[in-house]
């Protein structure tokens, strides 16, 4: 991917999966910002989340019957 074009939906879930983890690089958050829509980051972000709070849900129902 060229400096100038927009992330695409791939680099999207990169770069929101390492900013969960807290791993960001400094130039990929800059390529965000500067880039990238804020509702397209917001919303998979969302989407993470719920999948992740109800992975975590489901493991416990099964480990605890």
């Amino acid at each position: 991917m060229t400096s100038d074009s927009k992330p695409n939906f791939f680099s999207v879930i990169i770069s929101v999966l390492a900013a969960l983890f807290g791993v960001q690089t400094e130039e990929n958050r800059q390529r965000d910002f500067a880039k990238g829509r804020p509702l397209v980051y917001i919303a998979v972000g969302i989407v993470f989340i719920v999948l992740f709070v109800v992975s975590l849900l489901l493991i416990v129902n099964w480990v605890l019957p």
